[in-house]
């Protein structure tokens, strides 16, 4: 007897161990729990078993609870759900039948309720939730008041600070920079402050969303004036590096004229003609900028061609005596001259000289010593060469047409020849376009970045 009690005992408990091998997920819940399959939302009716009569009897008192829902008759067969009856509007129809496939063993809902449209019944919960919300807010105006309070507080406090120019000036000596930092700080309060009353009121959320939204505008607005934006940051680089100073003589790609002054928005120069000029910075930040005032002194150069029979070598000597005793032409580095090209028909000379730029105009220098130069070699002998054309004519004579080849006259001494440089007097510089300058930058009440203080670069 005490085996047959012991096997069937065995025999159970093999039953229990292979159902848990077969089925490990089975124990894993309890029949309260809700599966990973099951909807998450499922009301539960008192018994997962229950009948149409359990499900019909929890619709109803469901509905018994809304206001809107109470004139809604529910049948229920199969776990077929019928709905019958009047609702103000589709929106309640559909709320009443989302309830009810929200119930377990519900299989479909039917509708068969009729919409009255009426007036009072739409307008009313309208009415009701506009009081509600008003009641609302009037009780809330308190809390409404401090956020905004503590909001202006931050921003007049940011706003002071931002305005108080010194201040920022001592922390930056860059005017531009400094101004811009202000700015900055004046925008971070103003956030700042309606983060802090937006955590007052409890509406987080609604500013995460709205710096969400600003960030993405931001970003295409960055990318609609992208050319805006170089230009700017290409004023701060500019106003940091300090590329040329105030009536500095300048050529920034093909633009030549003296600087006025450099503004948050372009570089303003005053051409040689007097002429206003506006160079964006971007470009001006890109391009190959020449000043010709940083160095005082400045080498000009000039051609000319003597003729092929002459003696190159003595007229390079006596050109450059001659370039030696203008006054103007400085002594260090030396005057310099050498052979440019051999042609058919003359030998063209290259001549190079040095002048103080602080004290001599360059291109009334550069003219007289070209004329001075030509004089003394052709009174010395040498000849200047003009163009020589030949016409050709079929069946007929070659005939030379302008100015033929001189007979070459006796040798002469090649020595130097005293050069008049009264008219050498007049070569101060033209001192017109500084004064414009001047005048320019002390009329006008636009901002300057250029600072003489700082170190030029």
């Amino acid at each position: 007897m005490i085996s047959n009690h012991l096997k069937s005992w065995l025999g159970r408990v093999l039953l229990a161990l292979c159902l848990v091998m077969s089925e490990p997920h089975a124990l894993a819940q309890s029949p309260d729990q809700v599966g990973p399959e099951d909807p998450p939302s499922i009301i539960q009716t008192p018994d997962p078993a229950a009948s149409d009569a359990d499900i019909q009897k929890r619709i109803a008192a469901i509905f018994q609870e809304i206001d809107s829902l109470k004139a809604v008759t529910v049948e229920v067969r199969e776990g077929v759900v019928t709905l019958r009856g009047d609702v103000a509007n589709a929106a309640t129809a559909n709320r009443a039948e989302q309830i009810a496939l929200r119930l377990q063993g519900v299989v479909t809902v039917e509708d068969h309720m009729q919409r009255t449209l009426a007036v009072q019944d739409n307008v009313s919960p309208f009415l009701d939730s506009t009081s509600s919300r008003l009641k609302n807010f009037y009780r809330a105006l308190p809390l409404y008041g401090v956020a905004l309070a503590v909001f202006l507080l931050i921003s007049l406090f940011g706003h002071l600070l931002a305005s108080w120019k010194t201040f920022w000036r001592v922390l930056m000596p860059n005017p531009f920079l400094s101004e811009l930092v202000a700015g900055a700080f004046r925008i971070i309060m103003l956030l700042i402050g309606l983060v802090v009353a937006m955590n007052f009121l409890g509406a987080t959320a609604i500013m995460g969303t709205v710096l969400g939204g600003a960030g993405v505008i931001g970003i295409a607005v960055g990318f609609a004036v992208r050319d805006t934006l170089e230009n700017y940051i290409s004023s701060i680089m500019l106003s940091v590096r300090q590329p040329f100073r105030a009536n500095e003589h300048v050529v920034i790609d093909e633009h030549e004229g003296k600087v006025v002054r450099l503004t948050s928005r372009s570089t303003v120069l005053m051409t040689l003609d007097g002429n206003h000029l506006r160079i964006p910075n971007s470009t001006v930040f890109k391009a190959v900028i020449l000043n010709y005032t940083r160095n005082p002194e400045r080498r000009f150069e000039f051609d000319l061609g003597v003729d092929a029979t002459d003696d190159p070598v003595a007229a390079m000597q006596l050109g450059l005596d001659t370039l030696k005793e203008l006054p103007f032409v400085l002594a260090t580095p030396d005057p310099e001259a050498f052979i440019q090209t051999v042609g058919d028909s003359n030998i063209v000379l290259r001549f190079m000289g040095w002048v103080d730029q602080r004290k001599t105009n360059f291109a009334k220098a550069r003219g007289l010593a070209i004329s001075a130069a030509k004089d003394v070699l052709e009174e010395a002998g040498f000849t200047l060469p003009e163009p020589i054309y030949r016409l050709r004519f079929d069946n007929g004579p070659d005939l030379s047409v302008g100015n033929p080849a001189p007979a070459k006259p006796e040798p002469k001494p090649k020595s130097s020849v005293p050069v008049d440089t009264s008219e050498a007097a007049d070569v101060k510089p033209d001192e017109h376009i500084d004064q414009k300058v001047a005048e320019e930058r002390a009329g006008s009440k636009e901002g300057d970045l250029l600072d003489e203080n700082r170190p030029v670069e």
